[in-house]
């Protein structure tokens, strides 16, 4: 079974490979000890003003936490918080616990098992409860619960006997813990009882470790500490008395190590007695110390993007968050200030859940059981992807990291996985040349360098392509030197795979992928599927233009480029009218699939665009897919819709898909739950939980502002007519090196301030007229005066 420790990659190769690639110096993170933060100076206290805060009337259900609880995380730590008076439950995560491993051994098939002990899932750390066993819900009035997006923090209030009661739940990264603070006004007091517990058969107890088969280890702790009454421990339990308040500290994590020659687990570190430290160290700081040293971290991040799309009416203002989510599809009036709401709650999950730890998966850090659907993985098709198409746009880059981090610590384990099995004679996507090289992965990865369900053989593509746009968005180059051997590994893998074949009723040659799947679509044998085509033809640019920034490999580069030209690219079907997805005219799949792989060229891609630099036959093939495609799908898929109708200017249509994914999710249908996280529909009353759109939609809002690529910039591509009146966006991160400032009235850009960070000249451009800006990096330009 691959979980078993010995089932590791050879120490020897793998030392060689992480060498090759970088590996060995990545710099993802893992639970370890860490010198005492740094505590803000002269910082104001917390008000709880914050006016981007979404706020219920109703704690939430212990068995609909995944609908209604409330999220915290400090990145790798997280919880979903209840805020139920008389009983808080928290379920806590760990970005790093995983069951599985390796996972090794192909099926008779040649494609890798799927499954939750081979594979492995995510699953949860524990739970956390804090019974208060006076402070039943039917005995407090005026409840109210809130999320500050902007400062990170969950805050319970209620009466009873004529006290206010209030807590505060947040998770700090630079203590990295989780604390909540109860707190009342009127003299009253807190008895009860706290209890953490296990979810893998570890039972109650202040604190706890174990490991999974595979050798990854685990450990929780809690303590409690609180004024005016008792606090001990009893038993598996901590009980307090009489408390005028209390102060309640969590922390947990794994042995899990991003380092491949380690076998991604460090054996000396003891998760519980690290997590002991960790809560006795945050213990010894007084609660609103620890509140304002998260709150000045969180704010650092939060605080580099704002976004205004109008004013909504008071009625809309005076409704909580899951009435207002509702009457917003009821009425089918816009809500502008809920729809920026949610581009700041897509932000708040990325803060939460991608800082200093492995990236966000399907579920981001967030979980209600050990059996999350498809395991709460890393689908390389789209999924991981679309997580961070947001983060460079919405001011967000430090987030982008641990997707970085994850691809530089697992590459010498795909490498190997590549070299060992894809050209396995049972792999029907093995390479016909016979010749093998780089790296590839499958549909499906974990964190422990192991593949699951079926091979990508294009995923390698992907991945360095969205790798490559964090570069673009930044011009850093130390983010370059370390992801330029992963782009060199796939070329090389490509270079073995691509196929030479005969343009029929021509003399011309093209070289074109070998036998594939249209993720998720169609037959599972073509060849030259549209899909892969333009990845690596985008793959192959974005390579020797990294070996041209870098100055290194000219002759590898010219290789490359040699292929990049005699690459097929896509044409319309003159039968359906349509860009071809198989390199066929026939539609061999389903017209309104959920995914749009043959429309990648025109998002995320950009060689697909509405400027004139194609015939324009492709961009009409293109927009005829899209439509054909339709309006209606998961959430994940509507926002790639609306991204695509940003990138063909069609703002109405890209508006409307971002209106379908608000509308609330109803005994599991599509849509937005009551705590704003978007629900996937697998079947009749059966929903889960998937953080891509909720991530991939404010997205598509931001490209509907500010269209880029280096060199230039669009303002207001797509801007609709809900919109239109009055806005303003800060902090937009544009390809090229820049972040934007931007107002409008009326449908017109007042005000664009252009700062460099790292792009020296473009072109800004808005309707028929653009202007030329040239800048030194750190510099900025103001332009005003816009006409259409």
């Amino acid at each position: 079974m691959t979980t078993d420790p010995s089932r590791l990659l050879p120490r020897r190769s793998l030392i060689a490979l992480a060498a090759t690639t970088g590996a060995a110096l990545a710099a993802l993170p893992a639970f370890t000890a860490s010198a005492a933060p740094k505590r803000p100076v002269n910082s104001a206290p917390y008000d709880g003003s914050s006016p981007d805060t979404l706020w219920w009337e109703a704690p939430a259900d212990d068995n609909s936490m995944i609908e209604q609880g409330l999220p915290v995380g400090n990145g790798r730590l997280g919880a979903l918080a209840s805020n139920d008076p008389g009983r808080e439950l928290l379920l806590l995560t760990d970005a790093t616990l995983w069951t599985g491993g390796l996972n090794d051994q192909l099926d008779a098939d040649g494609q890798f098992p799927y499954d939750r002990d081979n594979f492995g899932s995510f699953t949860l750390l524990g739970r956390l409860t804090v019974d208060i066993p006076d402070h039943d819900l039917g005995a407090v009035t005026g409840y109210r619960r809130t999320l500050d997006l902007a400062q990170g923090v969950v805050t319970t209030s209620y009466t009873r006997s004529r006290v206010t009661y209030e807590r505060q739940i947040f998770a700090s990264r630079p203590d990295d813990v989780i604390v909540l603070h109860f707190t009342q006004s009127g003299g009253g007091r807190y008895t009860g009882t706290v209890r953490l517990e296990g979810t893998h058969g570890e039972g109650a107890s202040v604190a706890f470790g174990a490991a999974f088969p595979g050798g990854l280890k685990y450990g929780a702790a809690v303590t409690a500490y609180g004024t005016g009454g008792r606090v001990t421990v009893s038993g598996s339990q901590i009980a307090f008395v009489g408390c005028k308040d209390l102060t309640v500290v969590v922390s947990g994590g794994t042995n899990y190590a991003p380092d491949a020659v380690k076998g991604f687990r460090d054996p000396s570190l003891d998760p519980e007695r690290l997590a002991r430290t960790k809560v006795r160290d945050a213990a010894a700081h007084s609660a609103d110390t620890l509140l304002r040293t998260h709150v000045a971290d969180h704010r650092a991040l939060f605080g580099k993007f704002d976004i205004s799309l109008g004013t909504s009416s008071a009625e809309q203002r005076s409704l909580d968050t899951w009435e207002r989510i509702k009457a917003r599809t009821g009425s089918g009036d816009p809500d502008p200030e809920l729809e920026a709401a949610y581009v700041q709650f897509g932000r708040y999950l990325m803060i939460s859940g991608s800082r200093g730890s492995l990236p966000l998966g399907l579920q981001g850090l967030w979980l209600d059981g050990n059996d999350p659907a498809w395991m709460g993985d890393y689908h390389t098709d789209i999924n991981i992807q679309m997580n961070y198409w947001m983060a460079d746009r919405a001011g967000l880059s430090a987030c982008f990291d641990a997707f970085t981090d994850y691809c530089v610590a697992q590459a010498p384990a795909w490498t190997d996985l590549t070299r060992r099995l894809f050209n396995d004679s049972r792999n029907r996507y093995r390479n016909s040349s016979g010749r093998n090289a780089g790296w590839t992965v499958a549909i499906s990865t974990n964190p422990f360098g192991g593949g699951g369900w079926w091979w990508h053989p294009a995923g390698n593509a992907w991945l360095c392509n969205t790798l490559w746009d964090h570069y673009e968005f930044t011009r850093s180059r130390s983010h370059l030197e370390k992801i330029y051997p992963l782009l060199k590994g796939a070329c090389e893998f490509w270079e073995a795979r691509l196929l030479t074949t005969t343009l029929p009723g021509t003399s011309r040659e093209v070289l074109i992928a070998d036998s594939d799947w249209s993720p998720e679509h169609g037959p599972l044998d073509a060849k030259g599927i549209t899909y892969a085509q333009e990845l690596v033809w985008a793959l192959f640019g974005h390579y020797c233009t990294a070996a041209a920034e870098l100055k290194c490999d000219n002759a590898y580069a010219a290789t490359v480029s040699g292929l990049r030209k005699r690459l097929y690219l896509p044409q319309v079907s003159p039968k359906t009218g349509w860009l071809e997805e198989w390199m066929s005219p026939d539609n061999l799949g389903e017209t309104t699939h959920r995914h749009l792989s043959p429309l990648i060229g025109l998002f995320p891609g950009d060689r697909i665009r509405p400027d004139g630099s194609i015939p324009a036959d492709i961009v009409a093939g293109a927009t005829a897919l899209l439509t054909a495609r339709g309006m209606e799908s998961f959430g994940w898929a509507n926002a790639w819709r609306s991204l695509c109708w940003a990138r063909l200017k069609n703002a109405e249509s890209a508006y409307r898909l971002i209106v379908n994914n608000l509308r609330p999710s109803t005994n599991g249908s599509n849509g937005t739950a009551a705590n704003l996280f978007d629900i996937y529909e697998l079947g009749p009353g059966n929903g889960v939980f998937q953080i891509d759109a909720n991530l991939g939609t404010p997205a598509a809002v931001i490209e509907m502002l500010l269209y880029s690529r280096p060199g230039h910039l669009e303002l207001l591509p797509a801007l609709p007519d809900a919109w239109a009146k009055s806005g303003s966006v800060k902090g937009i991160g544009a390809r090229g090196g820049f972040v934007v400032d931007l107002r409008w009235q009326n449908g017109k850009p007042t005000e664009a301030l252009i700062r460099s960070v790292g792009g020296r000249t473009t072109t800004v451009a808005y309707g028929d007229t653009s202007r030329s800006v040239s800048l030194e990096p750190g510099g900025s330009v103001t332009l005003k005066d816009f006409a259409r």
